[in-house]
Protein backbone atom coordinates (compact mmCIF):
# COMPACT_ATOMS: atom_id res chain seq x y z
CA UNK A 1 0.00 0.00 0.00
CA UNK A 2 3.05 2.35 0.61
CA UNK A 3 4.08 1.54 -2.61
CA UNK A 4 0.93 2.17 -3.77
CA UNK A 5 0.53 6.02 -2.78
CA UNK A 6 4.22 6.68 -3.65
CA UNK A 7 4.23 5.62 -6.91
CA UNK A 8 0.85 7.33 -7.60
CA UNK A 9 2.37 10.72 -6.53
CA UNK A 10 5.30 10.07 -8.73
CA UNK A 11 3.25 9.97 -11.08
CA UNK A 12 1.85 13.60 -10.87
CA UNK A 13 5.21 14.96 -11.34
CA UNK A 14 5.81 12.65 -13.85
CA UNK A 15 2.68 13.21 -16.07
CA UNK A 16 3.78 15.76 -18.59
CA UNK A 17 6.90 13.55 -19.46
CA UNK A 18 4.77 10.91 -21.31
CA UNK A 19 3.14 13.31 -23.04
CA UNK A 20 3.40 13.19 -27.27
CA UNK A 21 5.20 15.60 -29.54
CA UNK A 22 2.48 17.44 -30.30
CA UNK A 23 1.29 18.33 -26.51
CA UNK A 24 0.79 22.16 -26.27
CA UNK A 25 3.40 24.12 -24.82
CA UNK A 26 3.42 27.29 -22.96
CA UNK A 27 4.32 29.50 -25.46
CA UNK A 28 1.84 28.35 -27.62
CA UNK A 29 -0.55 29.04 -25.13
CA UNK A 30 1.31 32.84 -25.28
CA UNK A 31 1.09 32.74 -29.03
CA UNK A 32 -2.58 31.93 -29.22
CA UNK A 33 -3.55 34.97 -26.38
CA UNK A 34 -1.76 37.11 -28.56
CA UNK A 35 -3.21 36.12 -31.52
CA UNK A 36 -7.15 36.10 -30.27
CA UNK A 37 -6.95 38.80 -27.90
CA UNK A 38 -10.09 41.23 -27.91
CA UNK A 39 -8.90 43.56 -25.60
CA UNK A 40 -5.49 43.70 -27.80
CA UNK A 41 -7.97 43.83 -31.02
CA UNK A 42 -10.22 46.44 -29.56
CA UNK A 43 -7.42 49.04 -28.47
CA UNK A 44 -5.19 48.54 -31.92
CA UNK A 45 -7.98 50.06 -33.57
CA UNK A 46 -8.14 53.11 -30.82
CA UNK A 47 -4.62 53.33 -31.50
CA UNK A 48 -5.13 53.81 -35.16
CA UNK A 49 -8.17 56.59 -34.68
CA UNK A 50 -4.97 58.19 -32.57
CA UNK A 51 -3.36 57.97 -35.42
CA UNK A 52 -6.33 59.51 -37.73
CA UNK A 53 -6.03 62.30 -35.14
CA UNK A 54 -2.58 63.24 -36.01
CA UNK A 55 -3.66 63.23 -39.58
CA UNK A 56 -6.58 65.67 -38.96
CA UNK A 57 -4.73 67.85 -36.98
CA UNK A 58 -2.42 68.03 -39.70
CA UNK A 59 -5.18 68.36 -42.26
CA UNK A 60 -6.18 71.76 -40.31
CA UNK A 61 -3.00 73.41 -41.16
CA UNK A 62 -4.11 73.72 -45.16
CA UNK A 63 -6.26 75.42 -47.11
CA UNK A 64 -9.64 74.50 -47.03
CA UNK A 65 -11.33 74.72 -50.60
CA UNK A 66 -15.35 73.85 -50.60
CA UNK A 67 -17.75 74.45 -53.43
CA UNK A 68 -21.31 75.31 -53.09
CA UNK A 69 -23.79 75.83 -55.53
CA UNK A 70 -26.56 77.62 -54.96
CA UNK A 71 -30.69 77.86 -55.88
CA UNK A 72 -32.70 80.76 -55.26
CA UNK A 73 -36.24 81.55 -55.71
CA UNK A 74 -37.61 85.23 -56.23
CA UNK A 75 -41.41 86.52 -55.85
CA UNK A 76 -41.98 87.69 -59.22
CA UNK A 77 -44.00 90.41 -57.44
CA UNK A 78 -40.91 91.82 -55.46
CA UNK A 79 -38.19 90.37 -58.27
CA UNK A 80 -37.09 91.78 -61.54
CA UNK A 81 -34.26 89.31 -61.64
CA UNK A 82 -36.42 86.00 -62.48
CA UNK A 83 -37.70 83.89 -60.49
CA UNK A 84 -35.17 81.14 -60.27
CA UNK A 85 -31.52 82.06 -59.55
CA UNK A 86 -28.74 79.55 -59.81
CA UNK A 87 -24.80 80.25 -58.08
CA UNK A 88 -21.99 78.06 -58.16
CA UNK A 89 -18.64 79.29 -55.74
CA UNK A 90 -15.70 78.12 -55.02
CA UNK A 91 -14.01 79.32 -52.22
CA UNK A 92 -10.42 78.84 -50.66
CA UNK A 93 -10.00 79.85 -47.07
CA UNK A 94 -6.55 79.43 -45.22
CA UNK A 95 -5.51 80.30 -41.54
CA UNK A 96 -2.71 82.07 -42.44
CA UNK A 97 -1.49 83.09 -38.87
CA UNK A 98 -2.63 81.33 -35.17
CA UNK A 99 0.52 82.36 -32.89
CA UNK A 100 1.07 78.35 -33.35
CA UNK A 101 -2.30 77.13 -31.91
CA UNK A 102 -2.55 74.88 -34.79
CA UNK A 103 0.87 73.37 -34.65
CA UNK A 104 0.59 72.97 -31.10
CA UNK A 105 -2.39 70.76 -31.87
CA UNK A 106 -0.54 68.67 -34.17
CA UNK A 107 2.02 68.00 -31.10
CA UNK A 108 -0.58 67.04 -28.70
CA UNK A 109 -1.81 64.22 -31.49
CA UNK A 110 1.76 62.62 -32.02
CA UNK A 111 2.46 62.89 -28.01
CA UNK A 112 -1.34 61.25 -27.66
CA UNK A 113 -0.30 58.57 -30.15
CA UNK A 114 2.65 57.82 -28.24
CA UNK A 115 1.04 57.66 -25.12
CA UNK A 116 -1.74 54.99 -26.58
CA UNK A 117 0.77 52.96 -27.75
CA UNK A 118 1.99 52.79 -24.48
CA UNK A 119 -0.86 51.63 -23.05
CA UNK A 120 -1.25 49.30 -25.86
CA UNK A 121 1.90 47.89 -24.62
CA UNK A 122 1.10 47.76 -21.18
CA UNK A 123 -2.38 45.56 -22.17
CA UNK A 124 0.46 43.43 -23.73
CA UNK A 125 1.64 42.56 -20.86
CA UNK A 126 -1.47 41.91 -19.22
CA UNK A 127 -2.73 39.29 -21.91
CA UNK A 128 0.37 37.53 -21.67
CA UNK A 129 0.63 37.16 -17.84
CA UNK A 130 -3.29 36.12 -17.92
CA UNK A 131 -2.57 33.38 -20.48
CA UNK A 132 0.68 32.40 -17.98
CA UNK A 133 -1.79 32.25 -15.62
CA UNK A 134 -4.37 30.17 -17.08
CA UNK A 135 -1.66 27.97 -18.29
CA UNK A 136 -0.15 26.86 -15.29
CA UNK A 137 -3.70 26.88 -13.47
CA UNK A 138 -4.77 24.17 -15.98
CA UNK A 139 -1.66 21.81 -14.90
CA UNK A 140 -1.99 22.85 -11.28
CA UNK A 141 -5.90 21.65 -11.17
CA UNK A 142 -5.22 18.96 -13.48
CA UNK A 143 -2.17 17.93 -10.71
CA UNK A 144 -4.45 18.21 -7.89
CA UNK A 145 -7.38 16.06 -9.32
CA UNK A 146 -4.69 13.65 -9.63
CA UNK A 147 -3.66 13.84 -5.88
CA UNK A 148 -7.43 13.66 -5.29
CA UNK A 149 -8.39 10.83 -7.11
CA UNK A 150 -4.70 8.69 -5.89
CA UNK A 151 -6.09 9.54 -2.31
CA UNK A 152 -10.04 8.10 -2.90
CA UNK A 153 -8.01 5.46 -4.35
CA UNK A 154 -6.22 4.37 -1.56
CA UNK A 155 -9.07 5.38 0.92
CA UNK A 156 -11.29 2.47 -0.69
CA UNK A 157 -8.58 -0.03 -0.06
CA UNK A 158 -8.23 1.60 3.50
CA UNK A 159 -12.13 0.78 3.63
CA UNK A 160 -12.03 -2.27 3.07
CA UNK A 161 -8.46 -3.43 4.70
CA UNK A 162 -10.87 -2.27 7.66
CA UNK A 163 -13.61 -4.00 6.79
CA UNK A 164 -11.52 -6.87 6.57
CA UNK A 165 -10.24 -6.39 10.32
CA UNK A 166 -13.97 -5.86 11.34
CA UNK A 167 -15.02 -9.26 9.87
CA UNK A 168 -11.89 -10.98 12.18
CA UNK A 169 -12.67 -8.66 15.50
CA UNK A 170 -9.39 -6.74 14.75
CA UNK A 171 -11.57 -3.47 14.87
CA UNK A 172 -14.80 -1.77 15.62
CA UNK A 173 -17.71 -0.69 13.63
CA UNK A 174 -16.27 2.47 14.70
CA UNK A 175 -12.87 2.08 12.81
CA UNK A 176 -15.35 0.98 9.42
CA UNK A 177 -17.54 4.37 9.84
CA UNK A 178 -14.35 6.46 10.47
CA UNK A 179 -12.94 4.91 7.10
CA UNK A 180 -16.21 5.53 5.11
CA UNK A 181 -16.64 9.09 6.07
CA UNK A 182 -13.19 9.77 5.18
CA UNK A 183 -13.56 8.23 1.59
CA UNK A 184 -16.79 10.38 1.18
CA UNK A 185 -14.68 13.05 2.22
CA UNK A 186 -12.38 12.34 -0.04
CA UNK A 187 -15.05 11.91 -3.40
CA UNK A 188 -16.67 15.42 -2.25
CA UNK A 189 -13.20 16.79 -2.30
CA UNK A 190 -12.49 14.76 -6.07
CA UNK A 191 -15.35 16.80 -7.08
CA UNK A 192 -14.35 20.14 -6.11
CA UNK A 193 -10.93 19.27 -7.58
CA UNK A 194 -12.47 18.23 -10.75
CA UNK A 195 -14.95 21.33 -10.86
CA UNK A 196 -11.84 23.75 -9.82
CA UNK A 197 -10.23 21.85 -13.30
CA UNK A 198 -13.11 22.66 -14.88
CA UNK A 199 -13.11 26.31 -14.10
CA UNK A 200 -9.94 26.56 -15.19
CA UNK A 201 -10.25 25.16 -18.18
CA UNK A 202 -12.68 27.83 -19.18
CA UNK A 203 -10.41 30.14 -18.10
CA UNK A 204 -7.42 28.97 -20.37
CA UNK A 205 -10.19 28.98 -23.31
CA UNK A 206 -11.49 32.90 -22.62
CA UNK A 207 -7.53 33.69 -22.91
CA UNK A 208 -6.70 31.59 -26.19
CA UNK A 209 -9.39 30.69 -28.07
CA UNK A 210 -9.44 26.92 -27.32
CA UNK A 211 -9.67 24.64 -24.59
CA UNK A 212 -6.72 23.12 -23.83
CA UNK A 213 -4.83 20.13 -24.67
CA UNK A 214 -2.27 17.61 -23.41
CA UNK A 215 -0.42 20.49 -21.55
CA UNK A 216 3.61 19.94 -21.98
CA UNK A 217 6.28 20.56 -19.19
CA UNK A 218 6.52 24.22 -18.05
CA UNK A 219 9.87 25.70 -19.70
CA UNK A 220 13.02 27.26 -17.85
CA UNK A 221 11.94 30.45 -16.39
CA UNK A 222 13.03 33.68 -18.02
CA UNK A 223 15.48 35.88 -15.80
CA UNK A 224 14.46 39.41 -14.16
CA UNK A 225 16.63 40.86 -11.86
CA UNK A 226 18.93 40.19 -9.38
CA UNK A 227 18.35 42.31 -6.86
CA UNK A 228 15.19 44.28 -5.97
CA UNK A 229 16.95 47.62 -6.44
CA UNK A 230 18.11 46.22 -9.61
CA UNK A 231 14.06 45.35 -10.37
CA UNK A 232 13.04 48.69 -9.65
CA UNK A 233 15.46 50.86 -11.54
CA UNK A 234 14.48 48.66 -14.71
CA UNK A 235 10.53 49.34 -14.19
CA UNK A 236 10.83 53.04 -13.61
CA UNK A 237 12.76 53.09 -16.62
CA UNK A 238 10.98 51.12 -19.28
CA UNK A 239 7.40 50.33 -17.79
CA UNK A 240 4.76 51.54 -20.38
CA UNK A 241 3.00 52.84 -17.03
CA UNK A 242 5.55 55.41 -16.85
CA UNK A 243 6.44 56.30 -19.93
CA UNK A 244 2.58 56.91 -20.94
CA UNK A 245 2.07 59.01 -17.98
CA UNK A 246 5.09 60.93 -19.14
CA UNK A 247 3.62 61.50 -22.21
CA UNK A 248 0.49 62.48 -20.86
CA UNK A 249 1.94 65.14 -18.61
CA UNK A 250 3.58 66.49 -21.93
CA UNK A 251 -0.17 66.88 -23.43
CA UNK A 252 -1.21 69.08 -20.81
CA UNK A 253 1.71 71.46 -20.96
CA UNK A 254 1.09 71.82 -24.58
CA UNK A 255 -2.54 72.37 -24.17
CA UNK A 256 -1.23 74.95 -21.76
CA UNK A 257 0.44 76.76 -24.36
CA UNK A 258 -2.19 76.33 -26.33
CA UNK A 259 -5.00 77.87 -23.96
CA UNK A 260 -1.91 80.86 -23.46
CA UNK A 261 -2.03 81.63 -26.96
CA UNK A 262 -5.49 81.48 -27.66
CA UNK A 263 -5.52 85.19 -26.13
CA UNK A 264 -3.90 86.13 -29.95
CA UNK A 265 -5.25 87.00 -32.84
CA UNK A 266 -6.02 85.37 -36.16
CA UNK A 267 -5.68 85.89 -39.66
CA UNK A 268 -7.32 83.88 -42.09
CA UNK A 269 -7.71 84.49 -45.93
CA UNK A 270 -10.00 83.52 -48.30
CA UNK A 271 -10.33 83.42 -52.18
CA UNK A 272 -13.70 83.04 -53.86
CA UNK A 273 -14.53 82.39 -57.54
CA UNK A 274 -18.75 82.63 -58.07
CA UNK A 275 -20.53 82.63 -61.14
CA UNK A 276 -24.39 83.77 -61.33
CA UNK A 277 -26.02 81.09 -64.00
CA UNK A 278 -28.97 83.54 -64.79
CA UNK A 279 -27.00 87.07 -65.30
CA UNK A 280 -23.83 85.15 -66.30
CA UNK A 281 -22.23 87.12 -63.92
CA UNK A 282 -18.55 86.25 -62.59
CA UNK A 283 -17.05 87.34 -59.54
CA UNK A 284 -13.44 86.99 -57.91
CA UNK A 285 -12.59 88.09 -54.35
CA UNK A 286 -9.94 88.15 -52.69
CA UNK A 287 -10.09 88.68 -48.48
CA UNK A 288 -7.83 88.89 -45.12
CA UNK A 289 -9.46 88.74 -42.08
CA UNK A 290 -7.86 89.45 -38.51
CA UNK A 291 -9.80 88.21 -35.33
CA UNK A 292 -8.28 89.41 -31.99
CA UNK A 293 -10.49 88.43 -28.91
CA UNK A 294 -11.16 91.47 -26.71
CA UNK A 295 -13.97 90.45 -24.55
CA UNK A 296 -14.74 86.86 -23.93
CA UNK A 297 -16.72 86.95 -20.35
CA UNK A 298 -13.35 85.50 -18.82
CA UNK A 299 -13.79 82.40 -20.67
CA UNK A 300 -10.22 82.56 -22.21
CA UNK A 301 -8.47 83.07 -18.68
CA UNK A 302 -10.95 80.05 -17.17
CA UNK A 303 -9.36 78.04 -20.29
CA UNK A 304 -6.19 78.64 -18.94
CA UNK A 305 -6.84 78.08 -15.37
CA UNK A 306 -7.78 74.85 -16.02
CA UNK A 307 -4.98 73.80 -18.44
CA UNK A 308 -2.80 74.46 -15.58
CA UNK A 309 -4.49 72.69 -13.26
CA UNK A 310 -5.00 69.99 -15.92
CA UNK A 311 -0.95 69.75 -16.22
CA UNK A 312 -0.55 70.18 -12.47
CA UNK A 313 -3.12 66.90 -12.25
CA UNK A 314 -0.64 64.97 -15.02
CA UNK A 315 2.38 65.94 -12.81
CA UNK A 316 1.13 64.60 -9.94
CA UNK A 317 -0.80 61.28 -11.59
CA UNK A 318 3.13 60.75 -12.98
CA UNK A 319 4.07 61.05 -9.75
CA UNK A 320 1.86 58.65 -8.64
CA UNK A 321 2.37 56.31 -11.18
CA UNK A 322 6.10 55.78 -10.11
CA UNK A 323 5.05 54.91 -6.50
CA UNK A 324 2.81 52.50 -8.23
CA UNK A 325 5.28 50.98 -10.27
CA UNK A 326 7.86 50.89 -7.25
CA UNK A 327 5.39 49.19 -5.21
CA UNK A 328 4.20 46.58 -7.53
CA UNK A 329 7.32 45.40 -8.41
CA UNK A 330 8.50 44.87 -4.73
CA UNK A 331 5.01 43.05 -4.12
CA UNK A 332 6.15 40.80 -6.88
CA UNK A 333 9.37 40.61 -5.71
CA UNK A 334 8.19 39.85 -2.26
CA UNK A 335 5.96 37.16 -3.63
CA UNK A 336 8.35 35.32 -5.31
CA UNK A 337 10.57 35.24 -2.30
CA UNK A 338 7.54 33.84 -0.09
CA UNK A 339 6.37 31.15 -2.64
CA UNK A 340 9.94 30.17 -3.05
CA UNK A 341 10.54 29.88 0.67
CA UNK A 342 7.51 27.79 0.30
CA UNK A 343 8.50 25.14 -1.48
CA UNK A 344 11.30 24.63 0.48
CA UNK A 345 9.06 24.15 3.64
CA UNK A 346 6.98 22.24 1.56
CA UNK A 347 9.30 20.14 0.09
CA UNK A 348 10.54 19.32 3.96
CA UNK A 349 6.61 18.69 4.98
CA UNK A 350 6.26 16.47 2.74
CA UNK A 351 9.36 13.98 3.60
CA UNK A 352 8.06 14.55 7.13
CA UNK A 353 4.38 13.50 6.29
CA UNK A 354 5.84 11.07 4.36
CA UNK A 355 7.65 9.24 7.10
CA UNK A 356 4.61 10.31 9.30
CA UNK A 357 2.46 8.35 7.23
CA UNK A 358 4.81 5.17 6.84
CA UNK A 359 5.08 5.34 10.43
CA UNK A 360 1.96 5.19 11.47
CA UNK A 361 0.66 2.56 8.97
CA UNK A 362 3.46 0.06 10.16
CA UNK A 363 2.06 0.56 13.58
CA UNK A 364 -1.80 -0.04 12.74
CA UNK A 365 -0.56 -3.24 11.15
CA UNK A 366 1.02 -3.84 14.58
CA UNK A 367 -2.22 -2.62 15.89
CA UNK A 368 -0.04 0.12 17.78
CA UNK A 369 -2.66 2.67 15.88
CA UNK A 370 -6.00 3.28 15.34
CA UNK A 371 -7.95 3.74 11.32
CA UNK A 372 -8.40 7.58 12.34
CA UNK A 373 -4.55 7.67 13.01
CA UNK A 374 -3.71 6.46 9.45
CA UNK A 375 -6.53 8.28 8.19
CA UNK A 376 -5.24 11.79 9.91
CA UNK A 377 -1.45 10.98 8.55
CA UNK A 378 -2.60 10.20 5.01
CA UNK A 379 -4.66 13.27 5.31
CA UNK A 380 -1.40 15.34 6.18
CA UNK A 381 0.64 14.01 3.74
CA UNK A 382 -2.00 14.62 0.76
CA UNK A 383 -2.47 18.40 2.05
CA UNK A 384 1.37 18.58 2.35
CA UNK A 385 1.84 17.85 -1.57
CA UNK A 386 -1.29 19.89 -2.36
CA UNK A 387 0.20 22.76 -0.68
CA UNK A 388 3.61 22.23 -2.30
CA UNK A 389 2.20 21.64 -6.02
CA UNK A 390 0.39 25.38 -4.77
CA UNK A 391 3.59 27.08 -4.20
CA UNK A 392 5.48 25.94 -7.60
CA UNK A 393 2.53 27.05 -9.47
CA UNK A 394 2.36 30.17 -7.16
CA UNK A 395 6.13 30.77 -7.89
CA UNK A 396 6.07 30.52 -11.44
CA UNK A 397 3.46 32.80 -12.12
CA UNK A 398 4.80 34.87 -9.80
CA UNK A 399 8.47 35.55 -11.89
CA UNK A 400 6.28 36.37 -14.68
CA UNK A 401 4.25 39.12 -13.00
CA UNK A 402 7.76 40.16 -11.67
CA UNK A 403 8.36 40.60 -15.26
CA UNK A 404 5.31 42.32 -16.07
CA UNK A 405 6.13 44.69 -13.33
CA UNK A 406 9.30 45.46 -14.43
CA UNK A 407 7.67 46.41 -17.59
CA UNK A 408 9.50 43.64 -19.55
CA UNK A 409 6.75 41.47 -20.47
CA UNK A 410 6.48 41.08 -23.94
CA UNK A 411 6.34 39.18 -27.21
CA UNK A 412 9.55 40.88 -28.41
CA UNK A 413 11.53 40.25 -24.72
CA UNK A 414 10.06 36.36 -24.42
CA UNK A 415 10.88 35.71 -28.12
CA UNK A 416 7.67 34.43 -29.63
CA UNK A 417 7.33 32.93 -32.48
CA UNK A 418 4.38 35.58 -33.63
CA UNK A 419 3.81 38.65 -35.84
CA UNK A 420 3.94 41.51 -33.75
CA UNK A 421 1.47 44.11 -34.67
CA UNK A 422 3.43 47.50 -35.72
CA UNK A 423 2.00 50.60 -34.20
CA UNK A 424 4.65 52.79 -36.75
CA UNK A 425 3.06 51.13 -39.70
CA UNK A 426 -0.31 52.29 -39.71
CA UNK A 427 0.75 55.41 -38.11
CA UNK A 428 3.35 56.45 -41.01
CA UNK A 429 0.53 55.59 -43.83
CA UNK A 430 -1.23 58.33 -42.70
CA UNK A 431 0.79 61.10 -40.58
CA UNK A 432 0.67 63.69 -43.48
CA UNK A 433 -2.80 63.11 -44.15
CA UNK A 434 -2.86 61.62 -47.39
CA UNK A 435 -5.87 62.03 -49.67
CA UNK A 436 -5.85 58.87 -51.97
CA UNK A 437 -2.26 58.24 -52.95
CA UNK A 438 -2.19 55.67 -50.26
CA UNK A 439 -5.10 54.08 -50.62
CA UNK A 440 -3.09 50.80 -51.50
CA UNK A 441 -0.80 50.84 -48.53
CA UNK A 442 -3.39 51.44 -46.12
CA UNK A 443 -5.34 48.59 -47.76
CA UNK A 444 -2.35 46.59 -47.37
CA UNK A 445 -2.25 47.63 -43.57
CA UNK A 446 -6.03 47.28 -42.81
CA UNK A 447 -5.21 43.49 -44.34
CA UNK A 448 -2.54 42.27 -42.15
CA UNK A 449 -4.45 43.81 -39.03
CA UNK A 450 -7.35 41.41 -39.92
CA UNK A 451 -9.74 44.28 -40.43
Amino acid sequence: MRAFFKAAAVSVFALAAALPAGAESLADALVAAYKTSKVLDQNEALLRAADEDVAGSVAALRPVISFVARSQYNDPQVSTAGNLQRSYSLVAQWTLLDFGRRKLGVEIAKETVLATREALRGLESRVLLQAVDAYVNVRLQSEIVALRQSNVRLIGEELKAAKDRFDVGEVTRTDVALAEARLASAQSGLVAAQGDLTTARERYKAMTGAYPGRLSTLPKLPATARTLDAARTQALASHPQIAQAQRQVTVADLGLQIARASRMPTLTAEAGLSRTANADDTGKSLSLTLNQPLYTGGAIASGERAALANKEAAQAALAQVGIDVAENVGNAWSAVDVASASITAGSQQVAAAQAAFDGVREEADLGARTTLDVLDAEQELLDARAQKLTAEAQRYVGVYNLLSAMGLLSVEHLGLDVPVYDPAAYYNAVKSAPISAQGKALDRIMGRTGN
